[in-house]
């Protein structure tokens, strides 16, 4: 995600700071790599993230210097593109040269978990306890706690309120009020409707809410529920209500088009309301995904990014990764991280006065309540599953495969048949 977000002032509670307090065995620790002038005095630690826009990045660099001021540590931050991270990841466990903290897309943890690179938590006596359970599971792997997201997201529809009014189109709410609405839109130079079909996992990740929520299955893609959630979008491209341009669009080229008032609608992210916000010309709205039909409640996947203690030579560094890892979930900081990034805190203490602060949140906030993590039902397989589901949305909508047949072969895919 890329957050716009302005700085805002940091607020890490001595209350906090207190409570992170863990016992560290430091005695004897051998490896002398970031140590003071006494033998084992831990004093600075190593963090890795993909936030390389540079607010972004700015941002959580405060942060993190926060928290490790908190722990009594200095903190070297590093970000790379977010391609590079889990090949990053995977060599550096490889040479046994992982960083003290490492953050990681909730998706992937299930992978690096499953190759013995991080330490399960409560190894710290980290408190795992008041987050949602969607959420707990994100960090999750073989029944135990890897990792902990600050703040989550999930995407939902927004909409431009002024075209909808001079269309006399409603908010659509389930996929006939969509194509419907969609076709109501489209104009000469204007598309009704915009989702991210690219040959990417976004793609993969836009195309969920309408695959789960029609009862769909991702251990299964070759199923009627899973064709008549892609013929939806066949037919939004077939129909002209939406550009075949899609294939090639990433969630920020989206956006892109959305704002420029090329689409009246799009699936999106709530990373995307700062750029919305600052555009005062534009007049826009934000609605759950539309369902199959009335009475059905949207299904999203839950996004957002785990911070997890790698395996390393020096309980000592890992123990004062920890602490910087509790103060960064600590619930006056995941309500912080998530007003400066437009996402849901992850303490379920903290997200009702979150949604009163933040009205143009609450649809998300809700979506939350009921997410799925994209890892719940294949683990480590899912990025099999993810890119059948990317190839299968391309070749449909290029027109090259019916549905039904695109799904077959990203069933294929999936199980490496």
């Amino acid at each position: 995600m890329i957050s716009t977000a302005g700085r805002r002032t940091w607020r890490v509670s001595t209350h906090a700071a207190a409570a992170l307090t863990l016992t560290l065995a430091v005695t004897g620790c051998a490896d002398g790599s970031g140590t003071g002038s006494a033998a084992g005095e831990v004093t600075s630690i190593t963090v890795l993230d993909y936030y390389t826009d540079e607010s972004e990045h700015a941002q959580w660099n405060e942060m993190l210097g926060a928290c490790g001021k908190a722990a009594g540590v200095e903190v070297e931050h590093t970000s790379v593109p977010p391609a590079s991270l889990v090949p990053r990841v995977l060599r550096q466990a490889s040479s046994r040269t992982l960083p003290d903290l490492l953050m990681l897309d909730n998706a992937d943890l299930q992978q690096i978990a499953r190759t013995g690179a991080l330490t399960p938590l409560d190894r710290y006596g980290i408190d795992t306890t008041g987050f949602a359970e969607g959420i707990l599971s994100a960090g999750t792997y073989e029944g135990e706690v890897y990792g902990l997201a600050p703040y989550v997201s999930t995407v939902a529809l927004f909409y431009n309120k002024d075209m909808l009014a001079e269309a006399g189109v409603a908010v659509p709410r389930t996929w006939n009020d969509l194509r419907e609405a969609a076709a109501g839109l489209t104009r000469p130079g204007r598309y009704g409707m915009a989702v991210d079909a690219s040959a990417t996992f976004e793609s993969s990740w836009q195309f969920l809410p309408f695959l789960w929520s029609n009862g769909g299955d991702e251990r299964r893609l070759d199923t009627p529920q899973a064709a008549q959630a892609l013929r939806l979008w066949v037919d939004l491209v077939s129909s002209g209500s939406m550009s075949r341009s899609v294939l090639n669009w990433t969630q920020a080229e989206v956006h892109d088009q959305f704002a420029a008032g090329r689409t009246a609608m799009m699936i999106n992210g709530p990373w995307r309301i700062p750029a919305l916000n600052a555009d005062e010309d534009l007049n826009w709205g934000v609605a759950p995904v539309p369902v199959p039909r009335t009475g059905r409640k949207p299904v999203t996947p839950l996004g957002g990014e785990v911070w997890t203690v790698p395996q390393g030579p020096s309980e000592a560094r890992q123990q004062k990764a920890a602490q910087v890892l509790a103060c960064l979930n600590s619930p006056a900081n995941t309500l912080t991280l998530a007003e400066q990034h437009f996402t849901v805190p992850s303490r379920t203490e903290v997200v009702a006065r979150y949604a009163e602060r933040n009205p143009s949140l609450a649809v998300f906030v809700e979506s939350v309540e009921g997410a799925r993590t994209r890892t719940a039902e294949l683990g480590a397989r899912w990025p099999r599953a993810a890119t059948g589901i990317y190839t299968a949305i391309q070749s449909a909508l290029a027109g090259e495969q019916t549905p039904e047949q695109a799904l077959r072969h990203a069933q294929r895919i999936a199980t490496g048949d």
